[in-house]
């Protein structure tokens, strides 16, 4: 080929047009959160409903983990340790407090008192729906664990999520390293299990406790999420 021809196909290929652009994404932070509030306020109605096979379910599930946690009293221990002091909600309020502090010094005073604020709502509506569910905790004659008021949803596992989803989204907006960031992705979804299943083994919740309190915290985090976009945008404006 001639060095003109070789010449227009370049010329040709830096005038074709790019592909087209992605649209938007379906999983929005507003469409996850309504979804997630949708599934919270079905598992509340199965809950108050006395939705037999859930009941049934949970039952089954809280009996075969009740037996393990009594006839294992070292992994008891281990989990009321870790219930108690690595995922207690005061644990998760601490580290809260502290990456809010370190927006607020940062500058970014609006996202520290939007986590902050999230944080709060998500710790009165849980306290909001345990009253309005009443839901009893389940009950043995041998209770490796106590713990009061009612069960649904799970304390635990909703400030485990609402806290952790938080600290996330805080960490990507103080732009912390990819290292950083994949350790922090791995140690919240540790948490955020693990706060929930330890209540279980201990057995002071049902199945559907937790699920609930995931579901609450989730949907709290992606309207914070969503609602924040929106401000800051209209800021922008």
């Amino acid at each position: 080929m001639r060095p003109q021809s070789l010449s227009s196909a370049a010329s040709s290929d830096s005038q074709t047009p790019p592909p087209p652009s992605a649209g938007p994404s379906l999983l929005t932070p507003a469409r996850t959160g309504t979804l997630l509030a949708f599934l919270l306020g079905l598992l509340v109605a199965l809950v108050v409903a006395e939705w037999g096979p859930l009941l049934s379910f949970d039952r089954a599930a809280a009996q075969a983990l009740h037996r393990r946690a009594v006839a294992e009293p070292g992994v008891t221990w281990i989990n009321r340790v870790l219930t108690d002091w690595a995922w207690d909600p005061w644990t998760m309020r601490l580290l809260i407090a502290v990456a809010v502090a370190v927006a607020w010094l940062r500058g970014k005073r609006l996202l520290a008192l939007w986590v902050a604020g999230t944080s709060a709502l998500g710790a009165a509506l849980s306290h909001v729906l345990k009253s309005a569910v009443g839901r009893e905790r389940p009950q043995w004659p041998d209770p490796v664990d106590s713990a009061h008021f009612a069960a649904f949803p799970s304390g635990h596992a909703m400030t485990a999520a609402v806290s952790c989803g938080l600290l996330l989204w805080l960490a990507q907006h103080l732009g912390v390293g990819r290292r950083v960031w994949r350790t922090a992705l791995v140690l919240a979804a540790v948490s955020v299990a693990g706060a929930g299943l330890t209540r279980l083994w201990l057995g002071v919740h049902w199945s559907a406790d937790v699920l609930g309190g995931w579901l609450l915290g989730g949907s709290m985090v992606a309207f914070a999420i969503a609602s924040y976009g929106r401000l800051a945008l209209s800021r922008e404006r």
